[in-house]
């Protein structure tokens, strides 16, 4: 009862405080042919998302509209009652794209409501789709109840229409829960990985790979590892592997963030610009799982800060993506484009604001050029 109390006290602060507002108030929401006059100071209180736009000298500051292109009507109308009442709707037919809003616009109490709901209804053929829901906005717990759902009953997942749809119009996300499922991979998955990640390919048309015109700056001394050199007997035995073989090894390395066996191989003449499966480079899984210090140690051996994957992305999509602040910071330190979009036209900060990564958004719109 406690909880409940809580929330009706913060209700009646909220709307007492609209007394004194005055006569631009009002706001209106966009979503299709759906328009809903609401107050600004309810919108600004609730969503972290609309405070910022709303503070700012932005279109919908000066005319008070808010277009809400990816929202139907009824979602919408729901997403305004949760600002207004704190309590979300029991509606599971809704509850992924409302998810989907909450996410949008910053709004964690009902987003976490909107993710029980939605794992409340995990089925066979509902769990491919909940994955990507999970991976694309950053659902912890949903990412893991799909994840052991998906575990426990593979084979049948997989035969379902909503994996083949999910092959079809969202590769990307899937292939990112392919790695959720095997990985870290024991050795007998990693063929099963690779497999499934070459069908995922090959149900769409990906755009080539397209090369960045801007040469990196170099990493200042200042910034560079001054860690002791590697066992030599170790670097001998990793020069003894082929070309291949040693760059397999960095990018295993890579994911772990094993920096003195990154540094070994490196040391034994590892191409730090070998690929795997989609593309992605040693460089590519260290911005990606936030391990800045084989971030730092790959760009000081010259790798590529601008390489892109099979979908164009590169190193700062993926640490905008998910937030990683310091390994971004070394990436644009080392002359990542900011501004490099990927086949869809997304840059690292349209990654960056689609996640709610405030830092990162903050640190990718600063003017100053951070090679200088």
């Amino acid at each position: 009862m406690e909880a409940v109390k809580d929330v009706t006290e913060t209700v009646t602060v909220d709307l007492g405080a609209l007394l004194d507002a005055g006569d631009d108030a009002m706001v209106i929401l966009e979503a299709g042919d759906t328009r809903l006059v609401v107050h600004r100071a309810v919108l600004v209180d609730r969503s972290p998302v609309l405070a910022a736009m709303f503070a700012h000298d932005t279109l919908e500051a000066c005319t008070a509209v808010v277009r809400i292109a990816d929202v139907g009507g009824p979602v919408l109308r729901q997403l305004v009652s949760y600002l207004y009442t704190l309590r979300a709707p029991q509606l599971p037919g809704t509850a992924p794209q409302l998810l989907a809003a909450a996410d949008k616009y910053g709004v964690s109490g009902l987003k976490a409501e909107c993710e029980r709901q939605v794992a409340a209804q995990l089925t066979v053929e509902t769990a491919a789709a909940t994955a990507v829901l999970a991976v694309r906005h950053s659902c912890s717990d949903l990412r893991r109840a799909a994840i052991e759902f998906i575990k426990a009953r593979t084979h049948e997942v997989m035969a379902t229409q909503g994996w083949a749809d999910a092959m079809l119009h969202q590769p990307k996300d899937l292939i990112e829960v392919s790695r959720l499922l095997y990985d870290p991979p024991p050795k007998s998955s990693a063929p099963v990985v690779t497999e499934l990640s070459t069908t995922i390919r090959t149900t769409t048309t990906s755009a080539a790979a397209a090369t960045s015109a801007s040469a990196p700056c170099q990493t200042p001394a200042a910034a560079r590892p001054t860690t002791p050199p590697p066992d030599e007997a170790t670097v001998s035995q990793m020069r003894s592997l082929c070309g291949a073989e040693r760059g397999r090894r960095l990018i295993e390395a890579a994911k772990k963030g094993a920096v003195e066996e990154v540094r070994a191989l490196l040391a034994a003449g590892a191409v730090v610009g070998a690929r795997d499966g989609v593309g992605w480079t040693a460089l590519h899984w260290a911005a990606w799982r936030d391990h800045a210090a084989v971030v730092r140690l790959l760009l000081s051996a010259a790798s590529d800060p601008n390489a892109r994957d099979q979908w164009g992305q590169t190193p700062l999509h993926l640490a905008a993506q998910d937030g990683h602040a310091e390994a971004a910071a070394a990436l644009l330190q080392a002359g990542a484009d900011r501004g490099a979009a990927d086949e869809d036209g997304d840059t690292p900060l349209d990654f960056a604001r689609r996640q709610n990564r405030q830092q990162l958004v903050e640190m990718l719109t600063e003017s100053v050029n951070t090679c200088q």
